[in-house]
């Protein structure tokens, strides 16, 4: 009798990763951005085992925004992963002003934090944990708001920084090792390591609109079609095979995207765009191209 295949293990999954996707090499430094929670928490430790094989160098980075008291208790954690493998851990506070979109300023707050330490600590890329799970949520937000095929190639294994640092250095490309790999992975491969970790209860919150694809329409979906997570990833590499990904509009949804079409074809020098949380865009058209400013 021929024995049953078991799946590739987390490590393998990454590996394979890291390697097709060449995210980076032998002798590369490549700065992990680690919150405590499950999926970073499993990239640490994932990357730090595959040095051997790989030849890269790990340091790990975990942001505190100041918004959460248990966030130095999480973040302590990985800090005590990091020692037990040998592994250079920082920290950096950053301060998040309460008010409209907090979730996004955070965001930013968290991207330049990370771009300034790879920047200092010499990495080539900030590996982030997401897995093909935010993947498929991420492409049904996208949905939801209406984006266009642009908007839905989302979370490549590799992509530009959402923020420049604060310096003059050059921006350091995101990659994403986990992302073919699924969510109960990361749990498998921390329960059977007996890794300890922490978990984020925003995370439970049913008033963040992913929380309720999470727990609400993704298993809806599983139901009517248990490969959906699968079928939604390779939509979304399908459309970033043939989607420019230099679009500035990506993410916006139709609406938004319909009035900035109709502003250029009318010839406008500027149009504004109000965004989710109050935000307002300011969208010129310098030599016929779209660019988005913030308001400040």
């Amino acid at each position: 009798m021929t024995k049953p295949s078991h799946p590739p293990s987390l490590r393998r999954l990454a590996e394979r990763t890291i390697r097709d996707e060449a995210l980076f090499d032998r002798g590369d430094r490549v700065l992990v951005a680690c919150s405590g929670g499950p999926d970073s928490t499993a990239l640490l430790h994932v990357l730090a085992l595959l040095r051997r094989t790989i030849g890269h160098e790990v340091i790990g980075h975990g942001v505190d925004h100041g918004l959460r008291p248990e966030a130095a208790f999480e973040l302590a954690l990985a800090a005590k992963l990091a020692d037990e493998l040998g592994v250079p851990f920082e920290v950096t506070r950053v301060e998040v002003e309460p008010g409209g979109n907090l979730q996004a300023r955070a965001r930013e707050a968290r991207h330049r934090a990370l771009q300034d330490a790879a920047a200092r600590r010499g990495a080539c890329v900030i590996a982030t944990g997401h897995t093909a799970d935010d993947k498929a949520e991420t492409v049904l937000l996208r949905l939801l708001r209406g984006a266009g095929p642009r908007g839905l190639a989302v979370l490549e294994p590799r992509a530009p920084a959402p923020v420049p640092p604060s310096g003059t250095e050059d921006p350091r490309d995101l990659v994403r090792p986990l992302v073919r790999a699924r969510r109960a992975d990361v749990l498998l491969h921390l329960d059977r390591h007996a890794i300890a970790h922490a978990r984020d209860p925003s995370n439970l919150d049913p008033r963040f609109t992913r929380v309720r694809v999470r727990r609400e329409l993704i298993p809806l979906l599983e139901d009517l079609s248990p490969r959906i997570i699968d079928h939604l990833c390779a939509l979304a590499d399908m459309l970033h095979e043939v989607c420019p990904t230099e679009d500035p509009m990506s993410g916006l949804g139709r609406a938004q995207r319909t009035t900035i079409e109709r502003a250029q074809k009318k010839g406008a020098r500027i149009v504004k765009i109000r965004m989710k949380g109050g935000r307002e865009l300011d969208v010129t058209f310098p030599a016929g191209k779209i660019v988005l400013n913030e308001k400040k």
